[in-house]
């Protein structure tokens, strides 16, 4: 319990917008002002905070604030998608201290030696033992207990990958696995300064689409981690065909490889546009996308029209989860923006469920293309300080 006090206040006066005084401390948490005094020491002691101004407020001595000492920790975060590796390092505050964009390699051994690279180079910027770990986020499915990556989508070289351990040897640290769509979901809330205390919905918008679910500041990430896998929500029965068998399915509604198939048979593209590999299909797409922004009507109704799909799904979760905030994010984010959000506050406004009671606030992640790899190296900061009330749980008892 001492040391879940302890992350309950490192918490709070990390995300205090400026500082906090220990009488703060104690309002907000419910603490008493002895234990408050006994864990703040404890934290100055560790070097994880800092005394900084006094402020009068009304009667009494001054107070003494207290600053989150960003440079106490770091953590590094790498994205692994089909198209680029992103490494990147943060402080304990999330900013971003370096980052770099690869084109990814053609197999895993390749994207190790690549990312292992990047990893030393960023762990020389910071002081011996600054970093607290390495996180990787990659497609899932995923395998957290055995660190495996199992084929991923668009990535045909990868087989079932032990990329945690192998990660692990490779740079030396301590490394977490994370499916890309839930890190990117604990970079929200670790880098928000925001109320988590609510349900939030986070739609990741890459290649296909993932969502992610968390309540009160904790991910639910299901049995095995994978949760979010909606690609096989129905979401218009005239739609595309699906390899399920099925029509209309969301993942396939709003997949590059169908965005720009549609594209080419309207002639927004020509049919020489390369698309057989994801780094083609991913330029395809912005071309797609630009085109809709230079007013071109075909274009438009195809992102239109997938948004429309994909604004129903949203709201189908929303409703499910009874969420009360959905960010979006990742690399199609902005390609989807106009359209999208357009189509999400019609199909609220019309058919969400619990509309009367009350709203759904919308809108995109602030963090761009680095959200994977923020999110990875957020994960890990998010494991070593974050307080999660699971870890209040009683251990079994051993002989």
């Amino acid at each position: 319990m001492g040391d879940y006090n302890q992350l309950v206040v490192l918490d709070q006066i990390r995300r205090a917008s400026q500082s906090v005084s220990r009488v703060e401390l104690a309002s907000t948490t419910g603490l008493s002002g002895q234990t408050i005094s006994n864990v703040v020491g404890r934290l100055l002691e560790l070097g994880l905070i800092e005394e900084g101004e006094r402020q009068i407020a009304g009667r009494g001595k001054p107070r003494t604030m207290l600053h989150l000492r960003a440079a106490a920790g770091y953590a590094l975060g790498v994205h692994v998608d089909p198209v680029s590796v992103t490494t990147v390092l943060i402080d304990l505050a999330g900013t971003m201290v370096d980052r770099s964009v690869v084109t990814t390699p053609d197999g895993p051994t390749a994207v190790i030696d690549a990312l292992a690279g990047e990893v030393a180079r960023m762990q020389a910027l910071v002081p011996d033992g600054a970093v607290v770990g390495l996180g990787v986020a990659a497609p899932g499915p995923i395998d957290p207990e055995g660190g495996r990556v199992i084929h991923p989508p668009l990535m045909q070289s990868w087989g079932d990958v032990p990329l945690r351990d192998r990660v692990a040897d490779a740079t030396g640290l301590p490394t977490l696995l994370e499916k890309d769509v839930a890190a990117a979901m604990v970079a929200e809330l670790w880098q928000g300064d925001h109320d988590i205390a609510g349900t939030t919905l986070f739609v990741y918008l890459g290649f296909g689409v993932g969502f992610a679910f968390a309540r009160g500041g904790e991910v639910l990430s299901g049995s095995s981690r994978n949760a979010g896998e909606i690609g096989h929500l129905i979401v218009d029965a005239d739609g595309p065909e699906c390899f399920c068998g099925n029509r209309g399915c969301l993942g396939v509604s709003v997949s590059l490889d169908h965005l720009v198939a549609e594209a080419v048979a309207a002639g927004v593209l020509a049919e020489s546009t390369p698309r057989s590999t994801p780094a083609e299909l991913d330029l395809a797409m912005g071309l797609l996308a630009t085109a809709s922004q230079a007013d071109d009507g075909a274009a438009t109704e195809i992102l239109a029209r997938a948004s429309r799909r994909l604004a129903r799904g949203i709201v189908v979760i929303s409703d499910l989860l009874d969420a009360d905030r959905v960010v979006v994010g990742g690399a199609n984010w902005e390609r989807f923006r106009p359209q999208l959000s357009a189509a999400a506050r019609t199909e609220f406004a019309g058919h969400a469920t619990l509309r009367e009671l009350h709203g759904v606030e919308m809108g995109g992640a602030a963090l761009g293309p680095w959200l994977g790899a923020v999110g990875a190296a957020s994960r890990v900061l998010d494991a070593a300080f974050t307080p999660h009330a699971s870890i209040l749980l009683a251990q079994p008892v051993t002989a």
